[in-house]
């Protein structure tokens, strides 16, 4: 039983390998642009829509759907990133029950490399918004004794991020194995659909996660702000 992708090696040479993470990352991101292409190379706006271009604009307003939901307001700004993170995790997850194929978010590499992302783009989101030196005194509230405990938590937010998805998506792989051993005829199609599902349920989780992290540091400047005058206020009347 192969836990992870990692394990599977295809071609070496010293130090430099390509494995299986590697080969089905590249295929993942082929077929999402060679899908978006096929469905995006004859766009209409008239009453007869074909079926690829109707599937892409329920998944996009259901992502902008979310979004709006979580940030409060509009969700162009957050939708290619969070959109990105989303169809790239749910188009891995369910291929893995396609015979062959191993999904990259069963590397711990990978699932570190979208946690880096999102470790990456909040900052990013924040100093958009505030500016630099308005987002990083963030990280100095409500004390400058708080500072190494804030950025410590950036760091155990990224790493819970990789973890989680890495060992949701290995444990499944487990529990796959383990349930086919036990009943080979009967399981295999209870797996496939559990692991639809669940795949489906991580990638929702995991851009839902960095949406918040991102939504958290664009209105930590704003809940500042709004705060001191009540601070000065209280102050005055006693």
């Amino acid at each position: 039983m192969t836990i992870t992708p990692d394990a599977i090696v295809y071609w070496q040479l010293g130090p430099y390998a390509i494995s299986a993470t590697l080969v089905f990352t590249w295929v993942v991101m082929a077929i999402l642009v060679l899908g978006s292409w096929l469905v995006t190379r004859k766009l209409t706006t008239g009453a007869r829509v074909a079926r690829g271009q109707l599937l892409l604009e329920i998944v996009v307003n259901a992502i902008r759907a979310q979004i709006r939901e979580v940030v409060d307001e509009a969700p162009d700004r957050y939708l290619p990133f969070v959109g990105t993170l989303f169809l790239f995790i749910v188009t891995s997850n369910v291929l893995s029950v396609v015979p062959g194929f191993h999904p990259p978010t069963g590397s711990l590499s990978t699932t570190s490399a979208l946690a880096l992302c999102v470790f990456v783009a909040v900052p990013a989101f924040g100093i958009a918004t505030h500016g630099a030196g308005a987002y990083f005194r963030t990280y100095l509230q409500p004390s400058p004794f708080m500072l190494p405990f804030n950025l410590l938590g950036e760091v155990t937010r990224t790493i819970a991020l990789a973890i989680r998805l890495f060992g949701n998506m290995m444990s499944g792989t487990m529990i796959a194995a383990i349930a086919l051993a036990l009943a080979p005829l009967f399981f295999p199609v209870l797996m496939n659909v559990l692991g639809l599902l669940i795949g489906v349920i991580q990638a929702y989780i995991f851009s839902i996660l960095a949406l918040v992290f991102i939504a958290a540091a664009t209105r930590a400047h704003d809940q500042t702000q709004a705060g001191a005058p009540n601070a000065t206020g209280e102050a005055n009347r006693g």
